[in-house]
């Protein structure tokens, strides 16, 4: 499999956000996830069964990069009642998380929706308990952007609040990124063919700026976090997470 061309810029937030307005029904399947990511059911099962044993006596939450809502609706099945914060770029994502959340079979407390970039959302310090982040991260550009985010995560948390992010990565080693790429390629191509893989690849070249999971950890140590630990990673994919002291 030849390597996706770099290209001569990245996607603009609008042109990310375009994108995501479009494919909601994508993001919808509680069972499968986002179908695109390695290991998706595994890594929301990791995801939330960390945060609610970290966080067991959490009262609110906040969904980064919420699609269309399937990690609130698997931690409300962990930890019912929550209070909800929904962050998105896409208007339409928010509009099905919203919907799928005023389910009468769904547990869950004060439902708040903000349509923005993390990049630029404000949320109250010390307002938060458990915080999760599903494939959005990856946008992130600069390391300053990166730091400057990660900080944010830490500020909005309680003490005793937790952080849990699954991720498309990278590789801090040319040979194992190139392993990486390859087996995720694999899976692309056994799931749609090989005009969807080149499809994927061709939006991540486009849109994504992926950095090494490694690398993350030591930045949510760096802005505070007193436990890290990586819950799963497998080729382009990971999860992982923190705790506030």
């Amino acid at each position: 499999m030849a390597e996706p061309t770099e290209p001569t810029r990245k996607s603009t937030v609008d042109e990310i956000r375009d994108r995501f307005d479009a494919e909601v029904d994508r993001f919808s399947n509680l069972d499968t996830g986002q179908a695109a990511a390695m290991d998706a059911p595994l890594l929301l099962r990791l995801v939330v069964e960390a945060a609610a044993e970290t966080t067991p006596n959490a009262r609110a939450m906040l969904d980064i990069g919420c699609g269309a809502g399937n990690f609130t609706l698997r931690m409300l099945q962990r930890l019912p009642g929550l209070d909800v914060t929904l962050v998105d770029l896409s208007r339409p994502m928010l509009d099905r998380a919203v919907e799928r959340l005023a389910d009468d079979a769904v547990n869950v407390g004060v439902v708040r929706a903000v349509q923005g970039d993390v990049r630029d959302v404000n949320l109250d310090d010390e307002s938060v308990d458990v915080i999760v982040a599903g494939s959005v991260l990856h946008h992130l550009r600069t390391d300053v952007e990166w730091r400057a985010v990660f900080a944010k995560l830490f500020r909005w948390l309680r003490p005793g609040g937790s952080v849990w992010i699954s991720d498309l990565i990278c590789d801090s080693t040319p040979g194992v990124e190139r392993v990486s790429r390859r087996l995720y390629g694999e899976y692309l191509e056994a799931s749609g063919g090989a005009a969807y893989r080149e499809r994927v690849f061709g939006y991540i070249a486009m849109e994504d700026t992926p950095r090494p999971v490694l690398e993350q950890l030591d930045l949510l140590r760096d802005v505070g976090f007193s436990q890290v630990d990586l819950l799963h990673k497998h080729a382009c994919f990971a999860a992982f997470g923190g705790v506030k002291a």
